[in-house]
């Protein structure tokens, strides 16, 4: 009887809590990135011109660093997970799996459902489109697997044969959606120019508040940028963020207060953050072609201050 107790296998807690718990939070995380990252892929190829200046990428972006470290992990652990049931039958059958695995059944269950009324009260609402009905098929199949696969693990007593299978392939179609990621997202190093660009642009609408500013103070415009400068409010006129060199500035006209600044962009603005021309809406056109639009290279925007607008500001008073 005192042998048989010794033999024993003693029952790790700890470890089947953390591991358990880890598999489940890195197979939640890794659905929500697919999710997200085939809806990105459908605003791509979808585009909707209602909202022509997409803001995604950076979505995108998140999705896909989140598959390439968070997928991996859930592999790993759940090939660990699988050696030690191998080893150990009796965690196969411990409660905080069951309890887990019932959570994910319950949590996809009401995903399936939730996503079903959304999409009949969208078609009686006479709402349905080519994109919403391919997200909410991309949340469907993902809910649909995750729960098929284990209402049918947490039955049997030991893996399924199809198991690896399974994974192989849910592994191959992870590993083609980031692959195509990287050809819409682009690389690193095209993210860093388009930044610097947005900065460009962030630099020069300072500067035409302050040249507005100083038309407004000294009812003249400044002759060259060092003229705004003002050690006292600390405003000193920014360089170019790569290149370090001042931003060009004419005037064209003092007398109709006509000027004009200059940059050299990296990247062309008349595209989306995917790097892919969208149709822009008549109603923005005039806007954006009197704003900050640009081609890549050296680009000129002419500005006339309109004094009715931005009358002198009335002194001693």
């Amino acid at each position: 009887m005192e042998n048989n107790l010794l033999e024993a296998p003693k029952r790790n807690l700890p470890r089947d809590v953390f591991l358990h718990l880890f598999a489940i939070v890195t197979l939640y995380w890794s659905a929500v990135s697919v999710i997200t990252l085939c809806w990105q892929y459908i605003n791509y190829f979808f585009p909707d011109v209602l909202n022509y200046n997409y803001g995604f990428s950076g979505s995108m972006r998140f999705a896909l660093a989140s598959l390439i470290i968070i997928f991996p992990l859930f592999m790993l652990v759940s090939w660990i997970l699988n050696k030690i049931y191998a080893k150990e039958s009796q965690v196969r059958e411990s409660k905080i799996r069951k309890w887990l695995i019932y959570l994910t059944l319950f949590v996809t269950a009401l995903v399936i459902i939730g996503d079903l009324v959304f999409v009949v009260n969208t078609f009686l609402n006479g709402e349905i489109t080519a994109r919403f009905l391919l997200k909410a098929l991309s949340v469907l199949i993902v809910a649909a697997v995750i729960f098929w696969y284990y209402l049918d693990d947490v039955k049997r007593p030991s893996a399924s044969p199809f198991a690896k299978y399974i994974a192989g392939g849910c592994s191959l179609i992870i590993l083609v959606l980031v692959v195509g990621a990287f050809f819409i997202v682009g690389s690193p190093l095209q993210a860093r120019k388009a930044q610097f660009d947005q900065q460009r642009v962030n630099d020069l609408q300072g500067i035409q508040y302050q040249v507005v500013n100083y038309w407004q103070q000294k009812e003249m415009l400044p002759n060259t940028l060092a003229d705004l400068n003002d050690p006292i409010s600390g405003y000193m006129a920014p360089t170019d963020p790569e290149t370090y060199q001042p931003y060009e500035y004419h005037v064209k006209n003092a007398t109709t207060l006509d000027f004009q600044l200059c940059a050299i962009f990296n990247l062309s603005s008349n595209v989306n953050n995917y790097g892919k021309n969208v149709p822009v809406p008549a109603m923005y056109q005039r806007e954006i072609s009197q704003n900050w639009n640009h081609e890549a290279g050296r680009v000129c925007f002419d500005r006339i201050i309109d004094q009715q607008f931005y009358p002198p500001l009335m002194k001693g008073k």
